[in-house]
């Protein structure tokens, strides 16, 4: 519902309801309707499905009523506010922000239009109840990102885009980037398809003001100063250049005057633009408290690189040599692109700014020698501005700048046109003309502005602000000069000059005026069009640019002074917020701004000079403390460095798909029954909720159907109990699956602990997986070995990889008791977390799902390896694949053309295997490994499964030969660490998961132990090598991140000839010739597989640092040079945020460190074992769309045209008759599979939406099935009036016509359904003929052929059974030969060249049942269930049961010696008294170590900005920690007693274990075991000092961290032993 124009006032209402639900209910002013926003309460995931009723309504009151179901008490607060800001959610809490207060800056533009600055904001948090453990710092920070200062500071326009020079070029939709600074802040709005709704931000000020005096014509002036993100930053940490070929205090400003004109008459206008910022080379400022200045130091490596690029950036932002000019123009003028830069620095001997001005003088030489500009011209003008006020006065100092300015200013010009209110005279126009659908009308521009000035001093703060104002005071008076005003004083009082006409020059006129000569007396007049007057006299008879050429008193004296005063006033207020901004105070030195004004006296300089000296200590003191925060508040707001801010925290929260419309399939007993039921324990508006299952409970069993289908990645549960908390279950297994049928154990045995009511626990869920990978890899021989296993520090060696499938709905639970039978079980509110993928935007091929649909494609290739020529294949029109032969030997009909319809049968999607291994060639973005081994696809022969299957031998194969040619033919030979690692190279290059490498490892009788690279180096060296390589995966994170944002303005920037890793082949060895490096000239074991570079790598390269040549082989990776300044005792984790210098030179391998070259190597494992995670979730998105759109992935990619959508959608309103459609896919789905024929659609295209997918497409049973079964789960419970299906394509006959019989039910027991009716379709299609026979040409976008099986009375239900059933053969109202030819076999896609004798052909066999879709009609009930309190009787009874406190509390037992920790404090013994009690358990406060998200180095440009993951690689592999338990036996041996899996909580929680039975022991220990290498400390709490050892996360060391207890009856140990409760 997008409206033109504004049509009323954006408003914004966040409401928290009582349940601390928090709903954003949005009306904006370039829509008529209001949109509601759910906030996730568990993971902040914002919600929106644009179902009207739900989260869309025609108006402001009706959302709200929905929201708080018509009661005004249900709300506990209500934010108003006038636009949305930015969110995201940060862990376990998500942050809003919104504007309350706006201020209209420039309140009408020429076309419409207003800028808003943000006068008030407000940051609402709100609390989630997620689970996940975070830093204190991570804290910290997400509460100093809300402390940042947005007020005054801010603007925005909801309808035109002021991100570039007005009038901008583009919608407002597409702004430019370096200027938006809200881009990460409103990812979230984008991601559900609402991008208007977080307005675009640009810091910096926006102001306007109305000037002119009586009788003259009025105008207005606007100044806007945008300021650039691209170096965001404090004054002494963002100065001069950085990695992203920026400037500290980067500024655009622009000065826009126009002549404001009644509704329907053209706007004159025209603008001039400049810039201003730091001095772009690479320097900075050392801040001392001794000194009285800071210290200037320029970079001694490379200070002017990027220079180029920034002056590339501004050449082509300010480029009009190729826009339309006026006839007549000299086109020489515009030549080249002029940048003119105006330095005020000091530049007298001695001041340490005119170090900066010889290396600026420098750096333009340097830019001219490069000749990579050929078309702009860098020229840069010293002029000291303190020197000349010194010496000259400011009066003269000005003037001064004026003789500067005069020539590049007449040179560049500025940007002059009109607005035209219509489009109809845009073909009279000379120039440029602009327009788009933000506005009405049109803008021709009749001249641009070509080329820039740029202002600088040390800050671009005070003296920037004063030259720069008067530099623009002369073009001002240009701009009203040109547009018809003057600011001549003598025109103020009437008078006119006659007799000066500038030595013989003619002004042009101003729009809208013409010249004529009298016809009687020849005498030159003017006609003003605009006001249809006459006149003798030149409106505009000025010399252009005329008061260039004044004095100071000149230019007083004859000029207006009221709209100078003015613009100066505007100065002031944007000079004050840049300097608020980059230096936290006001600027100083402003008093010359008012020069001007007549009332500025000895009194106001004496003010200032006090007010300049306060406001040099309040610098000093922001500096000094301040700055570094504010720093990190910047880099937050803008989706910077995150990785270091925030390491924990994920960016892609999970869903929550277990909340309604999720349901409970089986009632579950209640003790106390309350209103909603099962569902209850979905919901969070029950998140108190205790469910007290009747006694006894050996076993409590959920089925969860998820509301939409996903990879289930969590279980969050929140205990809930009363008095005694050994109410709630201990253990729970986890099952999950596609349908009730052949569900999949997840997880088993998962350790729930004692908690206190209230407490959320967080149970990471990996995919199911294969036993046999289990065995092979002894993934869990450390729950039953006693000897301390090696650590992982490095990588996971045995990495089991678990199944994902995206179309998870069912979620079996089965919770077992503390005790069995002896209690009645407690439960409280169940949450599944996980991902899912966009499914509307991949039915409306819009967005994320065109993105995903086109990525996953690469597997339909690889699967598919013969593609079908476009002419012959329906599914496939617009391919262009050569179809290459199938081998013979393998015939199978499903996969080979059809050869009596010349079509490509629709090949049955679980003909596919589940998993696949797939060779990564052409699409591996890590390009740079060229194996020696080659990848061989494996041969076609029809069955997929044993081609997966030779593959994987195939691939085995070859990574043994790998093997043998490092350990020789016997493998007698040992394996070193960068072996062993570049074997590991070759397998995942390879493809092959741990499971198949230990297989074949296995199988020539080598121990997969003996080349884990984790073991083959020192323990020490092991634990530093982790963390240079920790170190390295941040620095190449920020080293992308710097580059794609300095991609900004640019495009592409040229990539080094050297990859990030520089990894060589196994037998790879130097090409000798010109290289003087010769690193790698050892030879392998058999020569015969060394092979040399030379052919392959034959450029040379120069080291940077011993300047010798270096072949490819003989050079270290890029990412060496990010680790150049390490140093081997203590590694750098902290850097210089904005100053990563991303190098482009080279190092050779002799130059590098070990340390630094086996970072390298082993981040590269690191990043293809990541990959090979995003590999395997994207294989599984593959799978799961291939569930739903069959094969038609080409013609899936085809867009839609605008009248066909359109016209299609007006079909589904007139079938659905003012109904919805209740079950279509995701929201619906099947409870069971359903038998499909192998050249069917897939069954769940049933349930897709109607005008998806292709035309001929349908389902069909196999032949053999006479009747089948669907079950249809709703995606709501509704009000059901009725079935329509839908005909397939080839229409009905008599012969496969079936009889339908439909019930309804709630749960999924059959025999409480309740038939709604039986139909015979025969009978139908005899009354209708138009369902024989195969559709007709012509009719895609008509109402499709369907039949309506209406119930008498609707009926409330979530379940919807339908049987189709064919006529028993025989029956005669089947006459096969006179209906055979209404199904033709030319008209099926599909057919076979055997089929159903109605399809025709020679060949006769059975019907079979089929259709194109199934739409469940009705009304969705939209509430989840009423809230209604218990009745008072039963509360009480409930309130009782809760308050009975159990008889045994705990207490804790006495150690006799301080507890003794061992292997990096992982091991815990504590040693107890011989007349301790029975030990009964152990509490464990929860962990504080976080995990890190970032813990490698990025995969490649193109896969981190074009395709992102779809999950967090976290949830890929989930790292998980166990507690091993062992006492001391009467033998002195130590066995274990058991092992606990440890569920996530926030830091710190106490949880209570219990032991299976109570235990007498002298000695018992504890050991943590599982993922430990993947928890980290949070950065803020990291120990420096180089002092710890242990290269693991002191949050997971056990010290002070364990108590055991006993259980015992309180009054039976009295008062003071009941202190040692625990």
């Amino acid at each position: 519902m997008e409206s033109p124009g504004a049509l009323r006032d954006t408003s914004v209402i966040v409401v928290t309801l009582d349940s601390d639900e928090v709903f954003i209910v949005a009306s904006l002013c370039t829509r008529t309707d209001t949109q509601v926003i759910y906030v996730d309460p568990t993971t902040g995931a914002l919600r929106h499905e644009a179902k009207l009723g739900f989260d869309l309504f025609k108006s402001q009151g009706e959302a709200l009523d929905f929201v708080t179901n018509g009661s005004r008490f249900a709300c506990r607060s209500r934010t108003l506010a006038r636009a949305i800001l930015g969110y995201a959610a940060l862990g376990n809490v998500a942050l809003l922000l919104v504007a309350t207060r706006l201020v209209a800056s420039v309140s009408n533009l020429p076309g419409g239009g207003c800028v808003y600055t943000v006068a008030e904001s407000q940051w609402i948090r709100i609390p989630l109840q997620n689970a996940v453990a975070q830093g204190k710092g991570e804290v910290k920070n997400v509460q100093e990102l809300t402390e940042l200062d947005i007020d005054g500071k801010h603007y925005f326009c909801e309808t035109r885009d002021v991100t570039r020079p007005f009038p901008s070029r583009m919608p407002v939709n597409e702004p430019d980037q370096e200027f938006v600074w809200n881009a990460w802040f409103s990812t979230p709005f984008v991601e559900i398809g609402l991008p208007r709704h977080c307005v675009t931000l640009l810091q910096g000020f926006a102001e306007c003001r109305s000037f002119g005096s009586s009788g003259q014509l009025e105008g207005v002036v606007a100044l806007t100063a945008r300021r650039s993100r691209l170096h965001p930053g404090t004054r002494y940490l963002a100065r001069g250049l950085n990695s992203c070929f920026s400037t500290g205090n980067e500024v655009e400003c622009e000065q826009l005057v126009w002549i404001p004109k009644r509704a329907g008459q053209s706007v004159p206008l025209n603008r001039y633009v400049w810039r201003r910022g730091t001095i772009p080379i690479w320097w900075g400022a050392e801040l001392k408290i001794t000194a009285a200045e800071a210290e200037i130091y320029v970079s001694d490596c490379d200070p002017y690189k990027g220079s180029v690029q920034y002056y590339e950036r501004l050449s082509k932002r300010y480029d009009a040599r190729n826009m339309d000019i006026r006839a007549g123009e000299n086109s020489n003028r515009k030549a080249l692109v002029p940048i003119v830069c105006i330095n005020l620095l000091r530049n007298g001997e001695g001041k340490s700014e005119s170090l900066l001005v010889q290396h600026f003088e420098e750096s333009i030489n340097f830019i001219r020698s490069t000749g990579k500009l050929p078309n702009t011209r860098v020229h840069l003008i010293n002029y000291d501005w303190h020197a000349s006020v010194k010496l000259k006065g400011e009066q003269m100092t000005i003037e001064g700048l004026w003789k500067l300015l005069k020539a590049p200013t007449l040179s560049i010009g500025i940007s002059e046109g009109d607005y035209l209110p219509s489009r109809q005279r845009i073909n009279d126009c000379q120039g440029e003309v602009i327009y788009n659908d933000d506005f009405e009308g049109a803008f021709c521009l009749r001249t641009n502005q070509n080329g820039i000035v740029r202002f600088n001093c040390a800050d671009s703060l005070d003296r920037t602000n004063a030259a720069s104002f008067f530099g623009c005071l002369q073009v001002f008076t240009e701009q009203c000069r040109r547009l018809g005003i003057s600011l001549d004083s003598d025109l103020a009082f009437g008078y006119q000059s006659m007799n000066n006409n500038y030595g013989g020059y003619t002004a042009p006129l101003p729009p809208g005026w013409e010249k004529r000569s009298d016809a009687v007396t020849g005498k030159t007049y003017y006609i003003d069009h605009n006001t249809r007057t006459t006149t003798w006299m030149h409106p505009c008879p000025d010399k252009p640019w005329k008061r260039f050429d004044m004095t100071f008193e000149e230019f007083k004296r004859s000029t207006i002074l009221s709209p100078v005063s003015q613009l100066a006033d505007l100065f002031l207020l944007a000079g004050d917020i840049h300097a608020t901004l980059y230096t936290g105070s006001k600027a100083m030195h402003s008093q010359i701004l008012s020069i001007f004004n007549e009332d500025t006296g000895g009194k106001f300089k004496q003010f200032s000079a006090a007010q300049n000296v306060k406001i040099t200590l309040q610098r000093r003191y922001k500096n000094a403390v301040v700055d570094s925060s504010r720093q990190k508040q910047l880099e937050m707001f803008l989706g910077m460095r995150l990785f270091k801010h925030l390491p924990s925290i994920s960016l892609q929260p999970l869903h929550v798909p277990s909340r309604p419309s999720g349901f409970v399939l089986k009632p579950i007993a209640n003790l106390f029954p309350i209103s909603g039921g099962e569902a209850s324990l979905l919901s969070f508006k029950r998140k108190g909720l205790v469910w007290i299952c009747p006694q006894p409970a050996d076993v409590v069993e959920i089925f969860i159907y998820l509301g939409e289908p996903c990879h289930v990645c969590q279980l969050l549960l929140t205990i809930s109990h009363g008095a005694d908390d050994s109410t709630y279950p201990s253990t729970v297994d986890v099952r999950t699956g596609r349908h009730l049928d052949g569900l999949k154990l997840v997880l088993e045995g998962a350790s729930i602990p004692q908690c206190a009511s209230g407490t959320n626990l967080l149970i990471p869920l990996p995919g199911a997986i294969n036993a046999e990978d289990m065995a092979i890899t002894g993934a869990n021989s450390h729950l039953h070995a006693q000897d301390a296993s090696p650590l992982s520090l490095l990588y996971d060696f045995e990495e089991l990889e678990g199944e994902w499938d995206f179309l998870t709905r069912v979620v079996a639970l089965t919770f077992y008791p503390t005790v069995s039978g002896r209690k009645p079980l407690t439960l409280g509110e169940i949450e599944i977390l996980g991902v899912s993928l966009p499914w509307s935007d991949v039915f409306t091929n819009e967005g994320p799902g065109t993105r995903l649909v086109e990525h996953v494609k690469k597997f339909e290739e690889e699967l598919n390896p013969f593609v079908s020529d476009s002419d012959t294949n329906p599914f496939n029109s617009s391919s262009s694949e050569k179809a290459s032969p199938p081998k013979q030997g393998g015939t199978s009909a499903d996969l080979f053309i059809d050869l009596l319809s010349g079509e490509d049968p629709l090949p049955h999607p679980l003909a596919q295997p589940v998993t696949e291994n797939i060779v990564y060639q052409e699409n591996d973005p890590l390009d740079f490994l060229d194996l020696s081994v080659e990848n061989h696809s494996a041969k076609i022969n029809g069955k997929v499964s044993s081609e997966d299957a030779r593959h994987a031998e195939s691939s085995a194969e070859q990574y043994l030969k790998c093997l043998k040619t490092l350990a020789g033919p016997s493998l007698q030979r040992k394996i070193n660490f960068i072996e062993a690692i570049k074997l590991e190279i070759e397998r995942l290059k390879l493809n092959l998961s741990a499971a198949e490498r230990d297989r074949a490892l296995l199988s020539v009788g080598m121990d997969p132990a003996t080349i884990n690279p984790n073991t083959l180096l020192d323990e020490a060296y092991t634990g530093r090598l982790s963390k240079v390589a920790n170190n390295l995966a941040l620095l190449g994170e920020a080293s992308l991140e710097d580059k794609l944002v300095g991609a900004i303005g640019l495009g592409t920037v040229d990539d080094n000839p050297i990859d990030f890793w520089n990894i060589i082949r196994i037998g790879e060895t130097c090409s000798g010739g010109k290289c003087e490096v010769r690193a790698e000239i050892r030879k392998a074991v058999h020569s015969s597989n060394t092979m040399s570079s030379a052919g392959a790598s034959e450029a040379v390269f120069l080291c940077s640092q011993c300047e010798r040549k270096a072949c490819r082989v003989c050079c270290a990776g890029r990412g060496a040079f990010l680790l150049v300044g390490y140093n081997s005792r203590e590694v750098q984790v902290d850097f210089p945020v904005n100053r990563l210098l991303a190098q482009d030179g080279i190092i050779c391998k002799r130059c590098c460190q070990d340390i630094v070259l086996h970072a390298l190597i082993l981040d590269c494992v690191r990043v293809l074992i990541s990959f090979r995670r995003a590999e395997r979730v994207e294989k599984a998105a593959y799978n799961a769309l291939k569930q739903i759109i069959g094969s038609s992935w080409d013609c899936h990619l085809e867009k839609k045209q605008v009248p066909d959508s359109k016209s299609a959608g007006k079909a589904v309103q007139l079938l659905l008759n003012g109904y919805e459609s209740l079950a279509e896919f995701p929201f619906g789905s099947f409870l069971h599979p359903v038998e499909t024929a192998a050249d069917s659609a897939p069954f769940l295209s049933l349930l897709a939406p109607l005008n998806s997918g292709l035309r001929l497409s349908y389902w069909k049973a196999p032949s053999s099935a006479s009747s089948v079964e669907f079950g249809i789960v709703l995606g709501n419970i509704s009000d059901v009036s009725g079935i329509i299906l839908i005909v397939s394509p080839c229409g009905y006959s008599m012969a496969d016509a079936p009889i339908v019989q439909i019930w309804a039910s709630n749960k999924i027991h059959k025999e409480e359904r309740s038939l709604m009716g039986k139909w015979d379709l025969q009978s139908m299609i005899k009354a209708s003929s138009e369902l024989y026979g195969p559709e007709k040409s012509g009719t895609e976008h008509k109402v499709p052929r369907h039949v309506k099986f209406p119930f008498t009375n609707s009926v409330q239900c979530r379940i919807i059974w339908i049987s189709l059933r064919l006529q028993r053969p025989g029956s005669s109202s089947i006459n096969i030969g006179n209906d055979f030819n209404l199904l033709s076999l030319d008209e099926n896609p599909f057919a076979q060249e055997t089929q159903r004798a109605s399809f025709g052909g020679s060949a006769e066999s059975e019907p079979c049942l089929h259709a194109k879709r199934i739409l469940v009609v009705g009304s969705p009930i939209r509430k989840e269930f009423d809230l209604k309190p218990q009745q008072s009787s039963d509360q009480l009874t409930l309130t009782g049961w809760l308050e009975r406190a159990p008889q045994l509390s705990r207490f804790k037992v006495p150690i006799e010696a301080a507890e003794r920790l061992m292997d990096n404090d992982l091991v815990l013994e504590q040693y107890l008294s011989p007349a301790s009690p029975l030990l009964a358990g152990f509490r464990l406060d929860a962990f504080s170590a976080i995990k890190p998200r970032v813990t490698h180095s990025p995969f490649s440009d193109v896969h981190s900005k074009n395709f992102p993951s779809l999950v967090d690689d976290r949830y890929i592999t989930p790292a998980v920690l166990y507690i091993q338990v062992s006492v001391l036996q009467e033998n002195h041996s130590m066995v274990t007693i058991g092992q606990y899996r440890l569920p996530e909580a926030r830091a710190g929680t106490p949880m209570y274990f219990d032991f299976s039975s109570q235990i007498q022991t002298r000695r018992i220990c504890f050991k943590l075991v599982g993922d430990v290498a993947a928890f980290t400390d949070d950065p803020s709490e990291q120990d420096d000092s180089g002092t710890r050892i242990s290269p693991l996360a002191v949050g997971l060391s056990l010290s002070n961290r364990i108590k055991v207890y006993y259980y015992a009856d309180p009054y039976d140990l009295g008062k003071w032993a009941s202190l040692g409760a625990v």
